[in-house]
């Protein structure tokens, strides 16, 4: 089990890296499209339960070289090499979050770490992945659900796939949503399905927060949020919550002390500002700040994460 919960790394730096490649050729080569009618296409887990999880997961993915020399830029979900990192943040996610509810999440095409470098080459590279996922989770809709209501979640590269199904969400399947959790990005407007959620069992809603030491410690462009909310407390104004738990996931739980950490939003900014965290092995490869814990987004909050979901479900449902 010990494993599974060091998966979540949650973008994992270490198995990543073994992908990365310094060649900057490109390539116009894609891995094979993703076929949704195929089990091995998806990590599931039925729990008989009345409502489910839809997980879109983050950036497991880095550059790597095919054999004739050109570079990829995409994961090829029907590689067992590339899929051992996806795997572990799907396993890794259920295991901490999901708690009595179904969990479905679907391989998919996504885009190299070294893609969010350049707002270019994301622009270039996003639409795949957004296409594999949009077909996902069609799929999911018409042969998996069985018309219950459902949680959208996704972090990270997944989150921002999130929010494209949200923006084309017909109204009969929002009003099946529960909510929606995009953990871990920063979103410039709501719209007629991205609605901020206020408080701990609002349905229908959007949760999103962006965890940094100081408003000094963002990523390239994601300074403001317009939809934010405290996952520690549930509140959207600067009332501070405290937060007891273990930094980090990459070492056994019963080997850490824990942190207080003192957790608050930044209304100007939309910012979750974290105080008191103490690991020092967060930093995401590439891309990361100092003072930036993208990589803790779900690892820290996993305890709030699983209670609130399992509550705004049972709002949904009646119980």
């Amino acid at each position: 089990m010990q494993w599974a919960l060091a998966a979540i790394l949650v973008i994992c730096g270490t198995a990543m890296m073994s992908c990365f490649s310094d060649n900057k050729k490109s390539t116009t080569d894609f891995p094979a499209e993703p076929d949704y009618r195929d089990s091995t296409q998806w990590y599931i887990t039925d729990r008989g339960a009345a409502a489910d999880v839809f997980y879109i997961i983050s950036t497991e993915t880095g550059d790597y070289t095919l054999p004739d020399g050109e570079v990829c830029h995409y994961a090829d979900t029907y590689s067992d090499s590339l899929r051992a990192p996806l795997y572990g943040e799907m396993l890794g996610v259920d295991t901490l979050v999901s708690g009595p509810l179904n969990f479905f999440s679907p391989y998919y095409r996504q885009c190299s770490l070294q893609t969010f470098q350049s707002d270019s080459l994301t622009a270039a590279r996003m639409p795949l992945a957004v296409d594999d996922v949009r077909r996902a989770f069609k799929y999911y809709l018409k042969h998996d659900n069985a018309g219950r209501p459902f949680i959208l979640a996704g972090f990270s590269q997944g989150a921002h796939i999130m929010l494209e199904l949200l923006k084309e969400m017909d109204n009969e399947t929002y009003e099946r949503m529960i909510a929606a959790y995009a953990i871990g990005i920063t979103i410039a407007e709501a719209g007629p399905h991205i609605v901020p959620a206020k408080g701990a069992d609002d349905t229908g809603v959007t949760i999103c927060y962006n965890s940094v030491r100081d408003t000094g410690c963002t990523m390239r462009g994601w300074e403001k949020s317009s939809v934010a909310i405290n996952p520690v407390n549930w509140r959207t104004d600067s009332i501070r919550a405290s937060l007891i738990t273990e930094p980090s996931p990459l070492l056994p739980v019963a080997q850490q002390k824990k942190d207080t950490m003192t957790v608050h939003l930044d209304t100007a900014t939309g910012l979750l500002i974290v105080e008191g965290f103490t690991a020092q092995d967060y930093m995401l490869p590439l891309l990361g700040v100092e003072g930036n814990y993208h990589t803790r987004e779900i690892w820290l909050y996993r305890d709030q994460l699983r209670e609130n979901m399992a509550l705004r479900a049972n709002r949904k449902i009646g119980h």
